[in-house]
This record gives structure tokens, sequence and C-alpha cells, in this order.
């Protein structure tokens, strides 16, 4: 079981983190946001904290260190903060673009910590040489879709929310880039049909949240449907020139859950890195930030 962390990413850093909060620089604008796993004592003073803060998202719950299924709270910003702006993300001959916006659920619009699954995308798909199919499911703001498209592959898309889709079409315009397939559905009902039709992809990346709902109310609970959509997955993936990635960020969830059944059902899988992002600051505590399971041809 491994530890990574985005190493090479200039534009973002981990500041600090304690007391159910961390505080992170995008950019050249700096934000606190709720962390529940950040259940130690900060390195920095409360007030270096409020001092160079642009923004800070306050979350209006008892347990800080228990998220609910329902958010209430919102943003208190300076006079300087930006509703949205721009990011760079670069490495090797990658070099994207990605919009953030402060939401009413305190995401700006990407996880920082996927920027090694990004590295991972990229160089795999090069390293083929031949054209690649790629399915992201879960696909939030489409980060893995637009690093996969850059590196030439045919993307399809999938998320069950509207104004996640449309946030991801302009992380695609940003980049200057086409033909990413947009599916709003469901991710579990899509797999199921495409398993039906037959199709084919080389690489699979999925990041499942905890819980939600589809466009039609459909539900969605990690344990209860996680391995269902592996063992559907394990039917879409070509036989070669392959890759599969599964994140989580559920708390409780240790990365031996998602290799056990990652492992159940891709049989003849190549051998499989597991283990643990984190995000690492300069001075002070290392912050845990869920899991991930993933294998490529070698």
């Amino acid at each position: 079981m491994k530890l990574i962390h985005p190493s090479s990413w200039k534009e973002y850093e981990l500041l600090d983190s304690g007391e159910g909060e961390k505080l992170e620089r995008f950019g050249k604008y700096i934000l606190i946001r709720p962390e529940p796993q950040a259940i130690w004592k900060k390195t920095k003073s409360d007030e270096e904290w409020r001092t160079i803060s642009h923004a800070h998202f306050n979350r209006e719950q008892t347990n800080h260190y228990r998220f609910g299924d329902e958010v209430k709270g919102g943003w208190k910003k300076k006079s300087d903060m930006p509703e949205n702006w721009n990011i760079r993300y670069e490495h090797a001959k990658l070099s994207i673009t990605l919009r953030l916006a402060l939401t009413g659920f305190g995401h700006v619009g990407i996880f920082p910590e996927q920027g090694d699954n990004w590295n991972f995308i990229f160089d795999t798909i090069n390293s083929w040489k031949t054209p690649a199919r790629i399915l992201n499911l879960f696909a939030y703001t489409g980060a893995a879709s637009s690093v996969a498209r850059m590196a030439g592959a045919d993307v399809t898309h999938v998320d069950a929310s509207r104004p996640g889709l449309n946030w991801a079409n302009q992380n695609q315009q940003l980049n200057h880039l086409d033909h990413i397939r947009w599916v709003y559905e469901d991710a579990l009902k899509f797999v199921k049909r495409e398993v039906k039709r037959g199709n084919k992809y080389n690489g699979i990346i999925m990041d499942p949240p905890p819980y939600g709902r589809g466009p039609d109310g459909e539900k969605w609970t990690l344990q209860e449907k996680l391995d269902e959509l592996i063992y559907l997955s394990s039917q879409l993936l070509e036989p070669k020139n392959q890759f599969f990635i599964l994140s989580m960020y559920a708390v409780g969830l240790s990365a031996t859950v998602g290799y056990n059944v990652v492992k159940t059902h891709f049989h003849h899988a190549p051998e499989m890195d597991y283990g643990e992002f984190f995000l690492k600051p300069k001075q002070g505590n290392d912050l845990p930030m869920g899991t991930y399971v993933r294998f490529r041809d070698s």
C-alpha cells in the first residue's frame, strides 16, 4: 500500500490544517474550508489564518467532524476575492487550465489530490501510441476528462449533475479541446446499458461519492452499489492497452476495501497499485484525502 500526493503543482498548496478545517492556496487566492479528518491542532494561529485568507466557508452544524447529507452554510469573502478564477496544472507535456469557483457546497471545482491520477492518465495514454477510448464516471467538472482528451483519447464523460456538466464543458473550452461526449445520466444505469451494447473502453476512471442521487432520483450509496459497479465495469475494459482508476473519499473506508472489490472482479488485471491520497504542506501535518486503486498495462 502506497501514500501519494501531488508533488509538482505550483499553483496549489496546502498551507495548514486542523480543528476541522484546511487552509489552501489556489493560485493567488487562499481559502479556508471544512475538513472533517483534520482533528489535530492547527500549526498556524487563528489570527494568521484570518489575515492571509481571502474567503472562508462556514459549515453550520454542531458536529464539525462528520458531514451530513444536507449542507448549510456559506462563504464569507474579502472584497478582493472573485466568484471564479482559473489556475493551471502542469506535468511533462501536459498543461491544463481549470476553472475554479466558490460553490454553495464549499467545493471549488477540483480535488487537488487527484493530480497524481492526472499524471497517470496522461502518461498511460501517451505510452500506447494508438487511439484510446476512455470512460470517466462521476466525472464532476471534468479535469480528468480534459487531461485524457489532451492526451488524444476519445472521452465519454458521465455525470448526474447539469451544473457539473456545464462546468466540465467550460474546462474543455478553456483548453481549446473538442469532441468530449457529455452524458447526463446515473453512472450505474449508463454502465449497465454499455454492457448490454457490448461497448469497450481502454481506460475507466471513477470517483464515486459516498452518497448521492441521479437525474431521476436514483439513490446512490457507496457501500451498497460499489461492488455491482466494479463488476459491470470489468466487462467494459479492453483486454489490452488498458487502465483502471477507482478513487474514494469516504471517511471510514480503508484502501483495502477498494482493493478487495477491484481484485475480485478484474481477475486478469496487471499488478494493482493502491493506497491513500494525501496533501503535504511545507510545514505542519499531512492531510489524508481518500483512497485509490489503479492498474495499467506494464
